[in-house]
């Protein structure tokens, strides 16, 4: 055991271990008994995998936890769509039927029982996007929604429509839900077709003759308000009769799902909380009956189609996640009576929920101990266990337990986070000795922390930095009011509730006050930026690809986000003042905190000249400041050793800003104005600028 003080840690987690020990799974699906998932693996530079665990009772049993596992997907294949830029609704089984989309030309694939993988859509050069599919093997036929961006002039159309499994689908499937048609050049007007700006999980009735859906319109996000639809489906699976059933003006609803051939059940969030509802459709005029009623958010925000939140047991009963201070727990509910039961899984985080035919539950999910991965689940025991066994990364003994802390946040309202603190169990602090503390901000911003073991926050606790990671105002899973409260305050309220909630751990004693230090990607990074901009709070900053102009995401973004920021900022163009006044690269003249910039060089959201100007500005001002491209690099880093690189480039820079040990086998990074650094023994400014 050494002894050393914190921040100078030495760990064996170098930067390439830790972001390269574990495969990634996530997106579990079910067929009767098998099991499917997607899996990126570090050696195959971020190419996703589709991976199939075969039922226990099949020839070829080689998992104890399982049968054997084999790739469904060609080698050659990356698993991904690019629907909505974000993606999701990737693949989809049924009867062992198996659909995917392969990201180098967006074309869905399809591998039929003892058949060779074929095309089933063209080639349209990655034009036209597709996701969520819908299986209907009576009709020989897949129901799912097309993403349209052939037309230059138009903004993508988003359809639902339906593809021949039999044949060539040149005509890009029949359109169901025809999807608006409006000029790039009408982005603040309510000109077009008619039609939705957005479709949303299509769902087959268990019989196959309804069909039931989502829609929204800009300048909404999903989760601002939705529509649920309802039609019937011919033999042809033609759509007839269709109409709305529930949501409109203040409500959002997710994930539609049939409890039999009558009843639909969907998530709704009209009394600020989303609760579990159900609606009889052969009377749908008596509307959405709730199920639940309590207080904690059961769904999440929709950023992607096809993410599945709750799911059906054997027997007709529901299992969900459900957020409470942050975690999000696993529950069974009867949904005749709302009865709801608590699973005390080892889980911390449940996003995406599957069963097989015996009830297991397949879910994704992060444990305090394991980072986010497909693990299963016995509804009887609550006992978990990965879908392989998995090999010792190495960062187990290291990961630091997830602690929930609220502290008096924006105009004194209450905001949340995790405190990570310092963990290695070769090393402890001096007496009296106090962490830095890194403070991590999600991006989105409508999104959320994720409490659980992460390989990039081991890399810190590992070394002796304590890690706030932020759920500020406008974060999910405390209800819609708390997520309402960053609505046109985005740059205000993210800030104030990072600063003070590292001001607050200095103050209870646990953290180093002169040493507070803050860190974020995209829109996390903008935080970053304005929190360096408008605060006297942190002795130094990391961007990550941050946004320092507002402006760019409000004219030039993809068509999801393309009304974002007139909901968190104003109305563009009206707006245009709120939006420089936020914008740290309009205030650089009040800038004062030491910065590393980590900026890809063709990053179409970000471009490297704001990174540039702003790097230009410390170094004039004579502020350490570090500026590290990446080359080929976009709005995010992909390759593994870019990852490495800034990841490293971080610790060195706060190292040498700090005044900390170097760290051992690093290249420091170099650091313009080094000498200027503040002596991190002074006391530090606790006002917003």
């Amino acid at each position: 055991m050494q002894t050393r003080p914190y921040g100078s840690w030495p760990s064996p987690l170098d930067g390439r271990q830790t972001l390269s020990a574990t495969t990634r799974r996530r997106s579990p699906r079910t067929d009767g008994d098998d099991l499917y998932w997607l899996e990126a693996r570090p050696e195959d530079a971020g190419a996703v995998t589709l991976v199939r665990r075969l039922a226990p009772t099949q020839p070829g049993l080689t998992q104890p936890s399982g049968g054997a596992v084999e790739d469904v997907s060609p080698a050659s294949h990356n698993v991904r769509t690019r629907y909505l830029e974000y993606g999701g609704g990737d693949y989809a089984v049924a009867g062992g039927t198996v659909l995917w989309v392969d990201f180098g030309t967006q074309r869905v694939w399809l591998r039929a029982p003892g058949h060779e993988p074929r095309a089933l859509t063209p080639d349209t050069g990655g034009a036209v996007r597709w996701s969520c599919f819908r299986i209907d093997p009576a009709r020989r036929a897949v129901f799912c929604l097309r993403e349209d961006q052939r037309e230059p002039s138009l903004e993508p159309v988003n359809s639902l429509v339906r593809l021949d499994l039999d044949g060539d689908n040149d005509d890009l499937g029949v359109v169901l839900v025809a999807g608006k048609e409006r000029r790039r050049a009408e982005r603040g007007s309510d000109e077009g077709t008619a039609g939705p700006d957005f479709v949303l999980d299509p769902v087959l009735s268990p019989d196959g003759t309804r069909i039931a859906w989502l829609t929204w319109d800009h300048p909404h996000m999903s989760w601002h308000e939705t529509t649920l639809w309802l039609g019937d489906l011919d033999e042809h699976g033609d759509l007839h009769r269709a109409h709305t059933v529930a949501g409109g003006s203040g409500e959002s609803l997710e994930q539609p799902l049939w409890l039999d051939d009558a009843t639909l059940l969907v998530l709704s969030d009209r009394t600020g909380w989303s609760n579990l509802h159900r609606l009889d459709v052969s009377s749908p005029g008596g509307g959405l009956q709730a199920v639940t009623t309590e207080q904690l958010d059961l769904g999440l925000p929709r950023w992607v189609p096809d993410t599945s939140t709750y799911a059906l047991l054997p027997g007709g009963r529901v299992v969900s996640g459900r957020s409470r201070e942050g975690f999000r727990e696993l529950v069974v509910i009867d949904p005749a009576t709302g009865a709801t039961e608590v699973l005390d899984s080892a889980t911390t985080a449940v996003t995406e929920i599957a069963v097989l035919a015996d009830g297991t539950l397949a879910v994704e999910a992060a444990r305090a101990d394991l980072p986010t991965t497909v693990v299963t689940v016995d509804p009887r025991t609550a006992a978990t266990a990965p879908v392989v066994p998995e090999e010792p990364s190495g960062l187990e003994d290291y990961a630091a337990t997830p602690e929930p802390v609220s502290w008096p946040g924006a105009d004194g309202e209450t905001a949340h986070g995790f405190l990570y603190l310092p963990r290695n169990p070769q090393v402890r602090a001096p007496e009296r000795d106090l962490p830095p503390l890194v403070v991590t901000l999600h991006g989105g911003p409508t999104a959320a922390a994720v409490p659980g073991h992460s390989a990039a926050r081991t890399f810190w606790t590992s070394r002796g930095f304590a890690v706030l990671d932020v759920n500020y105002g406008g974060s999910t899973g405390y209800g819609r009011a708390y997520r309402e409260r960053l609505d046109g305050r985005w740059g205000e309220v993210d800030v104030q509730d990072a600063a003070t909630g590292a001001r607050h751990l200095a103050e209870q004693g646990l953290v180093d006050g002169a040493r507070l230090l803050i860190t974020g990607g995209s829109a996390g990074g903008f935080t970053t930026l304005a929190a360096a901009t408008f605060t006297d709070v942190f002795a130094a900053g990391a961007s990550h690809f941050g946004i320092s102009d507002l402006a760019t995401l409000a004219t030039d973004t993809h068509k999801l986000e393309s009304r974002y920021c007139d909901g968190l900022v104003a109305p563009w163009p009206e707006g245009r003042e709120v939006y420089a006044a936020r914008s740290p690269i309009h205030h650089v003249d009040r800038l004062a905190t030491p910065l590393i910039l980590l900026q890809g060089t063709d990053d179409q959201v970000v471009p490297r000249a704001q990174a540039e100007q702003l790097a230009e500005v410390l170094r004039t001002k004579g502020l350490p400041v570090a500026l590290v491209l990446f080359e080929g690099e976009g709005h995010g880093f992909r390759a593994l050793d870019n990852q490495v690189r800034a990841l490293e480039s971080e610790l060195s820079f706060y190292a040498q800003v700090l005044g900390l040990d170097p760290p051992e086998g690093l290249d420091p990074v170099p650091v313009e104005n080094l000498s200027s650094a503040r002596n991190p023994n002074a006391p530090h400014g606790v006002s917003l600028r």
